[in-house]
């Protein structure tokens, strides 16, 4: 799906023009496929089976569909286009839910809701308010791209929404086996204190990409001539013992929980020595 796309929202009677916009750029970082002798480009054209190498043009590209006797169902763009209605280009609120109701295994993607033109901007604000103010997700059936999804709309920080749900059909069950254990009070008590004290709040903002960072890093230090720098590990102890691993796992608890402590003291302090210094100048 494109960056921006254009569609409607319906609810009751009310018609709203809106366009998508992602909500996550891509930080990945674009490698080529080099040749390891001629150090060049790799490319690919595209042939098929029967073509005898010859290149074939987007225009000349259909969709086939492979039956079991070998053969394919073929379509053409303009004969899957006929299968839209118009009712499924569009957006219509089947109904409100809680967004607690929805699992959160069942979304994919999500999209800002920006509406399309002035005229219609009451009606975007008016949707947006009610989501928020009655704390609802609206629910609907719609073809985003070239497939048909379910889509939920919600308010998050004063943000209008619009998430791809996944088909029921399309999650599967968990392969994990269930699997009855005893586990003692000792060991309830001790895992309860190192999710006690590990407890803090979410900040998006403090986790970074940190491969991404040192792949960066690495394209500057070989493309100047440096040497690759080895990534520093702290070293892991590993414990087979599950009451033991849970008595040390309190002890490092606690150990990095005095330092930042510590460290937060100190760079506290260094932010008051630099604002005093800056009064007196």
């Amino acid at each position: 799906m494109a960056y921006s796309y254009k569609t409607s929202i319906a609810f009751g009677l009310v018609y709203i023009p809106i366009t998508l916009h992602s909500t996550i750029k891509d930080n990945n970082i674009g490698f080529n496929l080099i040749d390891k002798k001629t150090k060049s480009r790799v490319e690919y054209k595209k042939t098929c089976v029967d073509c005898d190498d010859r290149e074939v043009k987007n225009e000349d590209i259909v969709k086939g569909y492979h039956l079991d006797n070998g053969e394919y169902v073929i379509f053409d763009q303009e004969e899957l286009d006929k299968l839209k209605g118009k009712k499924d280009k569009s957006i219509i609120i089947e109904k409100f839910v809680d967004l607690k109701e929805i699992n959160p295994i069942y979304f994919d993607k999500t999209f800002y809701v920006v509406p399309e033109n002035k005229a219609t901007e009451k009606a975007y604000y008016l949707l947006k308010n009610v989501l928020e103010k009655e704390n609802k997700v609206g629910i609907a059936k719609t073809i985003l791209g070239s497939s048909e999804c379910v889509v939920a709309l919600w308010v998050r920080n004063d943000d209008l929404l619009l998430s791809r749900l996944f088909f029921d059909e399309e999650v599967q069950a968990n392969p994990a086996i269930a699997v009855k254990v005893e586990i003692n009070k000792k060991e309830v008590d001790l895992a309860e204190t190192i999710v006690k004290s590990m407890t803090d709040f979410f900040h998006a903002e403090d986790y970074k990409d940190e491969y991404t960072m040192r792949i960066r890093q690495a394209i500057l230090d070989k493309a100047n001539g440096n040497k690759l720098k080895k990534v520093k590990e702290e070293k892991t102890v590993k414990i087979t013992d599950l009451m033991e691993a849970l008595k040390e796992s309190v002890t490092l608890v606690k150990e990095k929980k005095e330092n930042k402590k510590k460290k937060d003291e100190k760079n506290t302090a260094k932010k008051g020595e630099l604002i005093n210094l800056k009064k007196k100048a």
